[in-house]
């Protein structure tokens, strides 16, 4: 039995394979959903099998996971949003971030520089605290996205457009992992059962929903479509050259 540790948001991708809708090759699996920040800790320590991470904190894992060539987050348009209290003009010092190892931080770092103070928090919580004012502006990832304009915000900056800007590349968020002590073998039979059961996903987009919901921050079905649409792309079915490149230029790394 493998353990693996997908992120609550990509359960449209998992829900085949996790739920006996497809040919699992005999595969098993002891699943524990987690928040990101959650999974990416948990990679550091080497835990899972297999993994849902921020691509930001490959570098630090290389010595004991490999990149899976599906199941990653990566696109254009698609960037974390930094925003602040509508109406809001002084200098953005303070902000919250959804995770230290987050690819969000590690944007934040590379794009906003003079922004020193960054503070984690759970994802979900970033939208309430900067409308109460803790923070002069926060980072929102995942379903917040869609959402914060129903709250007393506004948008500074779009993550991935200014990504673009620089380096015309799609943004690489998130990808699979897999521990590299285990057999050549069983890798493959991991990424062609992950990519049966998204390329399951895609031909059924309705079979999940209910899965879906039971692990959505936002029940919403119009929230939930645009959350897969925008994170669900080809490049889930494999990264090519393009999403390795962009990974690579993000991590600084030669070799994914």
């Amino acid at each position: 039995m493998l353990s693996i540790s997908p992120c609550p948001n990509d359960t449209f991708m998992f829900d085949a394979m996790l739920n006996g809708r497809i040919d699992t090759e005999g595969l098993v699996f002891d699943v524990s959903y987690r928040d990101i920040e959650e999974l990416n800790r948990g990679v550091l320590s080497a835990q899972p099998d297999v993994s849902k991470i921020s691509c930001a904190v490959l570098p630090a894992i290389t010595q004991h996971y490999r990149l899976l060539s599906c199941g990653a987050a990566l696109g254009r348009g698609n960037g974390p949003l930094l925003v602040r209290r509508r109406g809001e003009s002084s200098p953005i010092r303070r902000i919250a971030v959804p995770g230290i190892y987050t690819t969000a931080n590690a944007l934040i770092e590379r794009l906003f520089p003079e922004i020193a103070e960054r503070v984690p928090m759970l994802f979900s919580q970033i939208a309430e605290a900067v409308e109460r004012g803790e923070f002069d502006a926060g980072v929102l990832i995942h379903e917040g996205r869609f959402v914060y304009g129903r709250r007393n915000l506004e948008l500074v900056a779009d993550l991935g457009v200014e990504w673009e800007k620089q380096t015309s590349l799609p943004l690489p968020l998130g990808g699979i992992v897999m521990r590299r002590e285990l057999p050549t073998e069983l890798f493959d039979r991991v990424e062609r059962v992950l990519r049966r059961s998204i390329e399951f996903a895609f031909a059924n987009p309705m079979v999940s929903r209910d899965y879906v919901k039971q692990h959505a921050q936002e029940l919403e079905d119009d929230v939930i479509d645009k959350h897969i649409s925008l994170f669900v792309n080809d490049y889930s079915l494999n990264l090519g050259k393009e999403g390795v490149l962009a990974i690579e230029q993000l991590v600084g790394l030669s070799d994914v």
